[in-house]
């Protein structure tokens, strides 16, 4: 029972990393639809893991390194694969330039910032209560949220097929993976509303503009919290 009660919490960390697995290789194969599901199912798992492990007391040093190397895939490698999935269609050509290597493979770029920013979160005490910087989940949610959206709009069809839009996004997408900017963590410090408005803002913004645009929302509700967290800057700490 209490090898039960202190391995729980990683096992949703391996569902997690199983999950995300799945969806890279799904999503090699141009399987959007089971990709976008195992990434539901991977911030599901990473969710719990947390939850978990704070109700029954079990956190440990395994348990945060496995969460890390499972953040790698499923919000490190996923995202990295759907931009380079994204750019592909565009070779090694861009507006009538002939490059020396095709465009999609700087795509990954957002795999490498992704890497070192959970390697900087490992080793920084601060971030307990905030990010600094955009955490992997919620990036992850932008890059495949935004293919997965251009299927269902025209309008962020014409992004997704504009080649300097995307690479604006991979260089955006991997400076606020490490960017100083503070980002709000659904951890609470304490039950006074003051403490919480950000979260409150945040969590009734997203709720109504996933209930009026569904799944086109995910790219919106990502932009949505990176606004509210730059409002709310000072009251991150």
């Amino acid at each position: 029972m209490s090898f039960f009660r202190n391995q729980l919490a990683n096992m949703f960390t391996l569902g997690n990393l199983f999950s995300g697995t799945i969806g890279v290789i799904h999503l090699i194969q141009n399987d959007l639809h089971t990709a976008f599901f195992c990434m539901v199912i991977s911030l599901v798992l990473d969710f719990f893991d947390g939850f978990v492990a704070r109700a029954l007391k079990s956190n440990s040093s395994l348990g945060a390194q496995l969460d890390s190397l499972a953040d790698m895939v499923s919000f490190g490698v996923l995202p990295g694969i759907a931009m380079l999935k994204m750019l592909e269609p565009f070779g090694s050509e861009i507006f009538g330039v002939s490059l020396p290597f095709e465009i999609q493979y700087l795509g990954l770029f957002i795999t490498l910032f992704s890497c070192l920013r959970l390697a900087i979160f490992n080793i920084d005490d601060e971030q307990k209560y905030f990010f600094k910087g955009l955490n992997t989940p919620t990036n992850t949610v932008l890059i495949l949220g935004l293919l997965y959206a251009s299927h269902e709009s025209a309008i962020v069809t014409s992004l997704v097929e504009n080649p300097l839009f995307l690479l604006a996004l991979t260089a955006l997408s991997s400076w606020l993976l490490i960017s100083p900017i503070r980002m709000i963590a659904m951890k609470f410090k304490s039950k006074r509303i003051q403490d919480n408005l950000p979260k409150i803002i945040l969590a009734a913004g997203s709720v109504l503009l996933l209930l009026f645009f569904r799944t086109l929302a995910l790219p919106m509700v990502v932009l949505y919290y990176i606004l509210v967290s730059v409002i709310f800057q000072k009251h991150l700490r």
